[in-house]
């Protein structure tokens, strides 16, 4: 019951705006695919992404955290997804503005630190490097890196081939064998390169997907010097 001195009101007399049984549905979705570490926080960045049309940082769909991750970091292929959705539209981007949606996933900063480090960014990064080596820490070698990339950068829906076109394969695939792991020769990178580009992108308008490179027939991505 009601105190006697307050006023008492009915749902008639308080207004819901019609758009928000909508938003907080959509808001309880996202939070529960996304597993935000620190929901407040997460919250708030959420509704002001939503004010500011922007997108907003939620993972496509709920992930299994891996055993297999090489460091507990928090970081997944699907939040790698997220900053790729709310930053791919650049081709470079300002540290500032990663560090924001980076803290905004309540990520730790040292995780970032170690990827700037390793991609030699200094005040901006070039996006699609950022994003190879993002998938590179949380994958066992370069082939599955190179999937996760795939993954992350394809136009094709989920469950499909994660199609990349066959010119960002070979950039990011060099890129990250003679800047991240400086262990597999020049000569070796242009056989890989040069088998998918006659068999499979030469074949299928100028793509590559994980299953091209996982081909029997396929150069190992990785080769010891």
């Amino acid at each position: 019951m009601p105190h006697p001195d307050e006023p008492y009101y009915c749902s008639e007399q308080i207004p819901i705006p019609v758009e928000l049984p909508d938003i907080l549905k959509n808001f309880t979705k996202a939070a529960i695919r996304t597993q935000p570490s620190d929901l407040l926080t997460w919250s708030a960045k959420y509704f002001r992404c939503l004010a500011n049309n922007q997108i907003p940082p939620v993972k496509e769909r709920l992930e299994i955290p891996l055993a297999t991750q090489k460091t507990d970091s928090g970081l997944t292929i699907g939040l790698i997804k997220v900053l790729h959705k709310q930053l791919g539209p650049q081709s470079v981007v300002p540290l500032k503005s990663i560090e924001e949606k980076w803290k905004a996933l309540n990520l730790p900063i040292e995780k970032l630190k170690i990827i700037n480090q390793l991609g030699n960014f200094q005040q901006e990064a070039e996006w699609l490097k950022f994003i190879a080596i993002s998938c590179s820490t949380i994958s066992k070698d370069l082939t599955e890196t190179m999937s996760k990339v795939c993954e992350v950068l394809t136009a094709d829906p989920p469950g499909a081939n994660s199609r990349i076109k066959f010119e960002v394969f070979n950039d990011l695939y060099s890129f990250l064998t003679f800047q991240v792991e400086k262990s597999t020769s020049s000569k070796h990178v242009e056989e890989v390169c040069a088998y998918l580009k006659s068999e499979w992108a030469n074949r299928q308008d100028g793509y590559v997907h994980p299953r091209n490179f996982y081909h029997p027939e396929c150069p190992k991505l990785s080769q010891m010097v």
